[in-house]
């Protein structure tokens, strides 16, 4: 059920009326006609652009069109009132009994209640996390494995066949840094002294990788020249590296559907064929880039190369695929990937990246559009920097130095609940503070504990029903009789459990997440000032002394919001709480 999105078809039924009597011309395109909850909820219910966004095309004014409509939708059993205000928008006020139906529809789908077709089972692939294998993930990471986990579950949720995926960064020279610092934790372990140099990753974690390859092999690397031990260093550190992200993602409850190795694109044709793809279309060509804008490097000179023509598909420049010795660029390989993933079907891309890459972003979209001919879209989410703070001071990380804070790190601290809801108060584009002080808090500052203790009051409310023998569950909840439910705030909380299944398809269609956090907060607060409410008038109590019918009527709503809590926190990936500690 999704009453915007029933009202909004009666507002269309009425439009097309009128122009079957000539109120309205023929031919009026009414896709931006929207209902939605107006800005203001003292003007009603629900308000409709209809008016406005058709005055134009129509050669009417909008308060012509809004009068005539309101005439009509007034004439609906659900709407009490059509009212226009200001230039022609209209305000609908429902009848009460409407938001009685719609505590009855929550408990009788439960968890599928907001759950939409919209997707229509369209195969999407998010790709996420996809850390170069060179060392544990960190606070950075994490924002990104959460912000993908999550926009996988709400598409999932929106009806579309989801594909969780990380690629394995594991075809360039930084696997190469990774395999000379193991072999130096190898010496190291054999009782030499070493000296992390030349970009070498010093972090305690590869300790255990190189006593490890000892074991495996004792002393036959010991001082030998690096073609005798690197290719097999570099496998065996790389498997290491992922066992270990692989176990710090099951920490937050990421699991990946799929692993994607870099390495697989090399010697096998792939990258070769991806680039004659785009070969075919005219697209690849030799040609001498212009220098850089601004400041020319010192060492810049005009030099031949072979360039992916990306301009024609949106990008600022045409970017080189092959350097002039021959070798592929990193932009080679991801080229390919992107190809394959085209090649397996999916009809949407969703890429999640570090907002380091900011500037491939145009370049990669160019890409896609030329691999599948516009077919294919790609929509690529930055996840920007978290800042740490503790005790008042910030956190600051480094992986060179091996002094990064990792995800193990913030998940040891808070939860993975916490983790995974705070990651989420903020759009993936906008920077992020996390104060592992105030994600603790007892407080409606604190979203994580002002949601989850929403949550655990109805549970500590159904323990009551328990103890006073009281049936309480949905089925007996169901057949309540909720006429009574008339208070204000009663009704604030019905309508904004009216408003999840509009809310999941405009979070799904926007690739937006975070929103989820943000309703879920919202209707927190609603039913939080219900329950206060209920200090003052004590009719508004969920449980009523000696009256097990009107507890039950009252627990109906209560319920209810349990029910559409928990579905958004399984979104977030979060656990839902039956009791505050």
């Amino acid at each position: 059920m999704n009453l915007f999105a029933d009202i909004r078809a009666t507002v269309l039924d009425a439009l097309s009326a009128m122009q079957t009597e000539g109120q309205l011309p023929e031919g009026l395109d009414f896709a931006n006609v929207t209902v939605e909850p107006p800005r203001d909820a003292g003007h009603g219910d629900m308000a409709t652009n209809a008016a406005m966004v058709l005055a134009k095309p129509a050669k009417m004014k909008p308060r012509d069109i809004a009068d005539a409509l309101a005439a009509r939708l007034a004439a609906d059993e659900r709407i009490t009132s059509a009212e226009v205000a200001g230039p022609g928008f209209l305000n609908l006020r429902l009848e009460p009994g409407v938001w009685v139906d719609v505590v009855k529809t929550v408990l009788e789908q439960g968890a599928q209640y907001g759950r939409s077709d919209m997707g229509a089972g369209q195969k999407v692939n998010v790709e996420y996390v996809s850390a170069n294998p060179t060392g544990p993930l960190h606070v950075g990471h994490t924002r990104g494995a959460v912000f993908g986990d999550a926009l996988a579950s709400l598409l999932d949720y929106a009806g579309y066949d989801v594909t969780r995926e990380y690629y394995i960064n594991d075809g360039g020279a930084q696997v190469d840094v990774l395999a000379r610092s193991v072999y130096l934790r190898y010496l190291e372990a054999h009782g030499q002294e070493v000296s992390f140099e030349n970009g070498t990753y010093p972090g305690d974690y590869l300790i255990a990788v190189g006593e490890a390859l000892k074991d495996r092999v004792g002393d036959a690397y010991v001082n030998q020249p690096e073609d005798v031990w690197l290719d097999d260093v570099r496998e065996m550190a790389t498997e290491a590296m992922m066992e270990l992200i692989r176990v710090d993602l099951g920490l937050l409850g990421v699991q990946m559907d799929h692993f994607f190795s870099e390495k697989s694109l090399y010697g096998t044709g792939k990258i070769e064929a991806a680039i004659d793809s785009l070969r075919d279309k005219g697209l690849i060509y030799r040609g001498v880039l212009e220098p850089p804008k601004g400041k020319v490097p010192e060492d810049w000179e005009p030099r031949e190369q072979t360039l992916f023509k990306s301009t024609e598909h949106g990008d600022d420049v045409d970017r080189p695929i092959m350097k002039s010795d021959d070798s592929w660029t990193y932009f080679a390989p991801d080229i390919a990937y992107h190809y394959d993933k085209i090649e397996r079907g999916f009809d949407l891309l969703i890429d999640v990246f570090g907002a380091d890459h900011g500037g491939y972003v145009k370049r990669m979209k160019a890409a896609v559009s030329a691999l599948s001919d516009g077919r294919v879209p790609v929509d690529i989410k930055l996840c920007q920097l978290v800042k740490l703070f503790k005790d008042g001071e910030p956190f600051k990380m480094s992986k060179r130095a091996g002094t990064f804070i990792t995800l193990r790190d913030v998940v040891d601290e808070v939860g993975p609940d916490v983790t995974r809801f705070v990651m989420l108060t903020r759009k993936n584009d906008a920077p992020l503070d996390f104060d592992f002080d105030k994600v603790l808090e007892q407080s409606r500052d604190n979203p994580v504990f002002y949601v989850q203790y929403a949550h655990a009051r109805v549970s500590s409310v159904m323990r009551k029903f328990d103890e006073a023998g009281i049936a309480h569950d949905d089925a007996t909840l169901l057949s309540a009789d909720l006429s009574g439910m008339t208070d204000e705030v009663e009704q604030a909380v019905a309508k904004k459990l009216t408003e999840w299944p509009r809310l999941v398809e405009i979070a799904a269609r926007t690739n937006e997440p975070h929103r989820v956090a943000f309703y879920l907060y919202e209707l927190a607060s609603d039913f939080h000032s219900l329950w206060n409410r209920g200090n003052d008038k004590p009719e508004l109590r969920f449980l009523q002394e000696g009256d097990a019918a009107t507890s039950q009527a009252k627990l109906a709503l209560a319920r209810a919001v349990a029910v559409v809590i928990s579905a958004g926190l399984a979104i977030l990936g979060v656990t839902p709480a039956d009791e505050m500690r």
